[in-house]
């Protein structure tokens, strides 16, 4: 019956001009070649295609059975037989339909599936879907339209993380890499032979760039790579990376000037402007193209070779805080193997002073700091740290004294901004803990650090109004709010025994019908965090006292 009603509506539209084709031609037609391919009609719909008879309305009207035909062709039940008849009138309305109408239709049945199916479609679309493109005038925008669409389904997949999952790849992610890297290919050299770089050339190189842009950031800033094997090539991801880097370099993006553009206000190449959200998460793309190339090594040998690696070191760390910004191990992982790699490329001791006025340079050990206490990746980020401060110049200031900034008057100049008390015995004490041990930890490294005959920091000379504005006023701090806390402690228990609630004063803000169980928690850390303080102040004053003796001693001796 289907049959006979499709070739029916056939009859009918073979008098007709393409012109006259009615919207009601179009959706009997659509009906009633769905029956046929749900009642399994395949061999008569098949020839219904092929009939030259019929290619001026198969070409209007063909498109709207591609659906059907792709989601058989995605059944895995279907007959080996059946599957064939799928894929030849498949192939046929591909190459009778309206590429416009094709188009569109290829790329909503890219967006369908979920799980999976997204990895299935895929690999059964991109093929014809490549084809419809080739015929089209206005590449541009249809290469634009379907790289994004194929993007966004596979930003969806899950990225394997071990070589086992990448060799399993369940969800079809590596595959459908592999297969995006020749379906762009095309394109690719489409722009590299045309010499004339029309409006429309230039157009097709931004959306290229575009698609490299987000490849980089998906899945490439959180795929893992592994040494190759002696059978070489089978890292998927790094075959992905390779062609990726190469497709900039094709379109005239070579990755040195992508990556030494990082950091720049606005970023604008051709006709592509990138706005302030754009721009954040092309940090992400920069950043793992950073990593491709000197971690993983991928068309190094682009990079000049006139390049100090001081030079390469103050580029990179805007890419590695970029790294430690995010939350993903993976991610934060190679952000320390690009810093440790960074850093193995200089001596020891290079990193002058200067290097702290770049932003980078002050956050990325503030980044260092955060992974080792909240998220800890084995040792790395220990040994990393270690690698940093090697580095830097510290050890020179103290035996050159070239370093104005780190003795004398200067420094003197730096300490009275950091050691004192704001309201001498008076500040809050727990609401300044911070600070204070902050304070006292230098402090005590200047002591450990200087002797009181070289006094290259002019440390010692100044030791009595140290004593005076911050270490006495401190101790009479401390015993001031230790016996405010202790006393709160007794009434808290006292207030506990009786059952009742009530408030409690804490860095001067009080704190009402608290639990009595909930205020001895709030109480006894306070308490904790003044001992703290206490401990460090008795070492920093029994330091000073041993250096003090030991320099009277040598005095002693030399008379």
């Amino acid at each position: 019956m289907a049959v006979e009603e499709l070739q029916s509506i056939i009859k009918r539209c073979q008098i007709l001009e393409e012109q006259d084709f009615k919207e009601e031609d179009f959706g009997l037609f659509q009906l009633a070649g769905q029956r046929c391919i749900e009642e399994g009609h395949t061999d008569q719909l098949l020839e219904i295609i092929q009939n030259e008879k019929n290619k001026v309305i198969i070409k209007n009207m063909g498109w709207n059975l591609v659906g059907p035909v792709v989601r058989c062709l995605l059944c895995k039940d279907k007959e080996d037989s059946k599957r064939k008849v799928y894929f030849l009138i498949f192939d046929l309305l591909v190459k009778l339909c309206n590429p416009k109408e094709l188009l569109l239709g290829l790329l909503e049945l890219i967006e369908e599936p979920s799980g999976k199916q997204i990895s299935q479609s895929i690999l059964l679309l991109l093929q014809p879907l490549q084809t419809v493109i080739q015929k089209l005038h206005n590449k541009a925008y249809s290469i634009g339209l379907a790289l994004s669409t194929l993007w966004n389904q596979l930003s969806l997949l899950p990225v394997p993380y071990s070589k086992e999952q990448i060799q399993m790849d369940d969800y079809g992610l590596c595959q459908c890499c592999k297969a995006l890297i020749e379906f762009t290919k095309p394109f690719v050299e489409e722009v590299i032979d045309n010499k004339e770089n029309s409006l429309e050339n230039e157009k097709l190189k931004d959306e290229l760039l575009k698609f490299c842009f987000k490849s980089l950031k998906c899945p490439l800033l959180t795929a893992q790579f592994f040494e190759q094997s002696e059978e070489g090539g089978n890292d998927p991801f790094r075959y992905f990376a390779s062609e990726i880097i190469g497709f900039l370099s094709a379109i005239g993006h070579p990755f040195p000037k992508m990556i030494f553009n990082h950091g720049r206000k606005k970023r604008t190449w051709n006709y592509l402007e990138f706005e302030e959200e754009e721009n954040k998460q092309l940090a992400d793309s920069m950043a793992s193209l950073a990593y491709l190339v000197f971690v993983q090594g991928i068309h190094i040998d682009q990079l000049p070779m006139v390049l100090s690696p001081l030079y390469l070191l103050q580029f990179n760390m805007g890419h590695i805080e970029v790294f430690l910004q995010r939350t993903e191990e993976s991610v934060i992982s190679k952000g320390l193997e690009l810093l440790e790699n960074s850093l193995l490329r200089i001596e020891d001791n290079s990193l002058l002073y200067q290097y702290l006025e770049i932003k980078s340079f002050l956050t990325v050990p503030q980044g260092l700091v955060k992974v080792m206490t909240l998220c800890p990746i084995e040792t790395l980020e220990v040994q990393v740290w270690m690698y940093y401060m090697h580095k830097m110049d510290s050890d020179e200031v103290w035996r050159t004294r070239n370093n104005k900034w780190f003795t004398g008057p200067q420094l003197i100049s730096l300490l009275d901004l950091v050691l004192f008390l704001p309201e001498g015995a008076e500040t809050d004490l727990l609401q300044n803990s911070d600070r204070i041990m902050a304070s006292l930890n230098l402090l005590r490294y200047l002591v450990i650090k200087d002797n009181e005959n070289d006094n290259q920091t002019g440390l010692w000379t100044e030791l009595g109004n140290i004593e005076n504005n911050f270490l006495k006023p401190l101790h009479i701090g401390l015993n001031m709010s230790k016996a405010h806390y202790e006393a709160e402690i007794k009434n808290s228990q006292e207030a506990q025994k009786s059952k009742d609630l009530c408030s409690i004063t804490v860095s001067g803000e009080e704190i009402p019908n608290m639990p009595p169980e909930m205020q001895l928690k709030v109480l006894h850390s306070a308490l904790f965090t003044f001992d703290l303080i206490e401990s460090v102040l008795a070492r920093v004053e029994e330091l000073i006292e041993i250096k003090t003796k030991s320099t009277s001693e040598e005095n002693i001796g030399i008379k």
